[in-house]
């Protein structure tokens, strides 16, 4: 990979996950807005440590040596930049499994927010299939079936990576719904700062599974995702310290977010079957989704009120 490739990789890599965590960010910042100074400081210097060396580092890491066990720890780590025959094949070999698991989470994830969350309506069409929320279920089951029923045709074992990408979603999205209980605790004055903090970082161990499994829609090398999903989280929590009043004004960052992981969900199941997808589509896709939907929100905050 050239250097430019590998700056447009990191840069992607960082606007995505800045981008994916900013419900993660306002969370942060008004429960921090409740505790003590000292609690604040701690969690944001050796939170930010753990957020970035183990949650951002050590997740896309154990993702790799699970999907390819013969590669080990380090060859997990290291994969995308040897040039062993055998790893380069442990790699190809398992890389179909992580991309359509990935893909799976990342497609249902939009399909919940599509279907059953509250949002503002950036596009025409939302509010209808909002409306029909109901068929989120009948719309992930027939999709979870045709992902399996192509990927059996194909290899066996991406018929299970499909199946392991649905059930992280639903796990995820269970651990979700319990945050947002312990958020309103927390809101409400009624846990110590100790415990606080501790919900804080299983927010964002929750929140970072969509970035890390996005990222291996922009590159299979483990450190390229430290770097760059560790600078998007660097700046998420630069966000929460003193732009989050002004984040909140930019009404559609959360649709270019879920957009954005529709795409990539979609590059990634797609690659997972063979289609030759370029290195730079994933990233300038990120790009241009996410610049869409701020260019709107501009335009948005620039119209005059009722009057």
């Amino acid at each position: 990979m050239d250097i430019v490739s590998i700056v447009l990789v990191v840069a992607g890599l960082c606007l995505f996950e800045t981008i994916s965590s900013i419900d993660n960010a306002i969370i942060n910042a008004e429960v921090l807005s409740t505790m003590a100074d000292w609690a604040r400081r701690w969690f944001l210097v050796w939170g930010l440590l753990f957020a970035v060396v183990v949650v951002r580092g050590v997740l896309p890491w154990l993702i790799v040596w699970l999907s390819a066990p013969s590669l080990g720890p380090v060859g997990a780590f290291t994969a995308t930049f040897s040039s062993d025959p055998a790893v380069i094949a442990a790699i190809e070999e398992s890389a179909p499994m992580l991309l359509i698991g990935g893909g799976t989470f990342l497609i249902f994830l939009f399909l919940h927010w599509i279907f059953l969350e509250e949002k503002n309506y950036g596009l025409r069409g939302e509010k209808y299939v909002e409306s029909k929320g109901v068929w989120f279920f009948a719309a992930v089951s027939i999709l979870l079936l045709l992902l399996v029923w192509f990927a059996l045709e194909k290899d066996p074992v991406m018929a299970f990576g499909a199946v392991a990408g649905s059930t992280a979603f639903f796990i995820v999205h269970g651990f979700r719904q319990n945050a947002e209980e312990q958020e309103r605790k927390m809101l409400g004055g009624k846990m110590s700062d100790i415990s606080k903090i501790f919900y804080l970082e299983v927010i964002d161990a929750t929140f970072s599974i969509d970035g890390v499994l996005g990222a291996f829609a922009f590159t299979l090398s483990v450190p390229l995702i430290l770097i760059g999903n560790g600078l998007g989280a660097i700046v998420v929590r630069q966000i929460t310290v003193g732009n989050i009043d002004r984040i909140k004004r930019y009404l559609f960052l959360k649709n270019g977010a879920m957009y954005s992981i529709l795409f990539l969900g979609v590059i990634m199941v797609l690659d997972s079957f063979g289609v030759n997808i370029p290195p730079f589509v994933s990233p300038v896709v990120t790009f241009a989704v996410v610049g869409f939907f701020l260019a709107k929100s501009i335009r948005a905050n620039k119209e005059p009120g009722p009057s």
